[in-house]
């Protein structure tokens, strides 16, 4: 008796399996095109993203460019007892932390302002130039973005001087001022990034159901009550999601800007861990000392990422996953 029904578990397994495969196939005959519009996705992500996933291992040893990886001595966590016990582990991460958690806080409300505000505009002419113009910073290089700031904040030529002059103020040599990095570097972040994240939030709004603007026309509702009832409960599952990832994100700072407008005046509030990791990484040679401090810096943005996903999840029901 047990033989039997053993049998016919094993053939009803094996009915489960052809029907999983059969209807696999079916799929991807199906989808064949659109999977390999994602092959070249797949590719790039194997080769420059995984596969340096590798190199991590240098953190572990003391690498050098001569004897290679596989040669290399293995000194275990030598290079992260020396971080954590350095001068300039504190004044790394207290920079990085409070130049993310500013620049999240500040920034993160201009995307979905401006979402909000070209959702309103009737004028197409007029919203595919306002989109057009924010959109454009983003298109442009980091090294043209910090040019661009370090003219406009010049003591001499400088637009915003010349404008503090003409008012009968005296000009300000904003970049040497340590008080005035973290202002300048959240600003330039919101120039850039403002229209481009924008474009998210247009999407999610226009995925709103129009009936339920019609019905809260009906019921007396304004532009203003239309976008606080219906808009951002629309697009509250976007904004939770972008702020999960903004939250991952805090704390890995890109090192192109910040090297570009910092100085050894501003290093007490400039220096972070990309700047940290360059300096020791490209300049110094100390290869396994920076991979070290990159490692560190990603597994602590690896944790606020999940607390974010949790605490969301917690709070308002959706997350990541």
């Amino acid at each position: 008796m047990a033989g039997s029904d053993t049998t016919a578990l094993r053939k009803g397994g094996m009915r489960v399996f052809r029907s999983y495969w059969s209807d696999l196939r079916k799929r991807i005959k199906r989808d064949r095109q659109l999977l390999i519009l994602l092959i070249p996705c797949l590719v790039f992500y194997l080769i420059f993203r995984y596969g340096p996933l590798s190199g991590l291992a240098i953190a572990f040893m003391d690498y050098s460019v001569f004897t290679g990886i596989f040669d290399s001595p293995w000194v275990g966590l030598k290079h992260f007892s020396k971080l954590f016990g350095s001068d300039d582990f504190f004044l790394l991460f207290r920079n990085t932390l409070t130049l993310g958690f500013f620049n999240l806080i500040a920034s993160f409300p201009f995307p979905i302002l401006l979402a909000l505000l070209l959702n309103e505009v009737r004028v197409a002419r007029f919203k595919k130039s306002i989109q057009t113009f924010s959109y454009l910073p983003a298109f442009l290089s980091v090294v043209i973005i910090s040019s661009m700031i370090i003219d406009f904040l010049s003591p001499t030529n400088g637009i915003v001087n010349r404008l503090l002059v003409s008012l009968g103020l005296e000009s300000h040599y904003f970049l040497v001022d340590p008080s005035w990095f973290r202002p300048v570097y959240i600003t330039s972040e919101i120039w850039t990034n403002t229209g481009y994240d924008a474009i998210i939030y247009l999407a999610a709004v226009a995925g709103i159901n129009p009936t339920l603007y019609e019905a809260a026309r009906v019921d007396g509702a304004g532009r203003f009550r239309s976008i606080w009832n219906v808009t951002l409960p629309g697009i509250l599952p976007t904004v939770i999601i972008m702020f999960i990832l903004k939250t991952g994100s805090m704390i890995r700072i890109g090192y192109e800007k910040v090297l570009l407008l910092y100085n050894p005046m501003t290093y007490e509030v400039a220096d972070v861990f990309s700047t940290f990791v360059y300096r020791k990484g490209l300049l110094e040679s100390n290869y396994s000392y920076a991979a070290a401090v990159g490692l560190f810096e990603a597994l602590v943005a690896m944790v606020m990422l999940l607390g974010a996903n949790y605490i969301s999840k917690r709070l308002g029901g959706s997350g990541l996953w």
